[in-house]
């Protein structure tokens, strides 16, 4: 493996242009995922009726996804 000053030397000799900034290859997922996860929240928040279930309905709204592929993959 190599050590952190010959790869600080291998970047600053690539060049800013070369690097790879990858956050922006994810930024259509994200806000897809918020939109879920605000729809999710919807959806549990309303079939909520004390204090309790409403902060587990916000905690299935952030793990949704889970459910779906659980669903889809045939674990009815």
């Amino acid at each position: 493996m190599p050590r952190k000053r010959e790869m600080k030397k291998y970047w600053m000799k690539r060049g800013k242009d070369e690097r790879c900034n990858c956050r922006h290859h994810h930024a259509g997922g994200c806000g897809l995922y918020f939109l879920g996860f605000v729809g999710a929240a919807v959806y549990y928040l309303q079939q909520s009726t004390t204090f309790l279930t409403g902060v587990l309905a916000i905690l299935k709204a952030i793990v949704w996804p889970a459910f779906l592929v659980y669903k889809l993959l045939g674990g009815f």
